[in-house]
């Protein structure tokens, strides 16, 4: 039977579990400049973050290194997701 600290910890193990930060999908220009999705970020983009290949593949983000140059969007979103992954731990 369970007690009421027993009860506490496992309503707090499941509410950190919920708040998960998942990586952002990469998108890429198409021929008509929209944002169309993208098999992984570039080493470009992954630079312009501040992100070596090693911590890409630890934080579980998609790589495509045959794609060449670099989107801001991208960018953007791989700084905010460091800050959230790091605020997270």
């Amino acid at each position: 039977m369970w007690i009421r600290r027993d009860w506490d910890e496992f309503f707090n193990r499941i509410r950190k579990r919920g708040t998960a930060v998942n990586p952002p999908r990469p998108v890429d220009r198409s021929a008509r400049n929209r944002l169309v999705p993208a098999e992984g970020y570039s080493l470009a983009e992954l630079d312009d973050a501040g992100l070596s290949l090693e911590q890409a593949e630890v934080l579980g983000l998609p790589v495509d290194a045959l794609r060449v140059g670099s989107d801001q969007v991208n960018v953007t979103a791989l700084q905010m997701f460091l800050r959230a992954s790091r605020t997270r731990y």
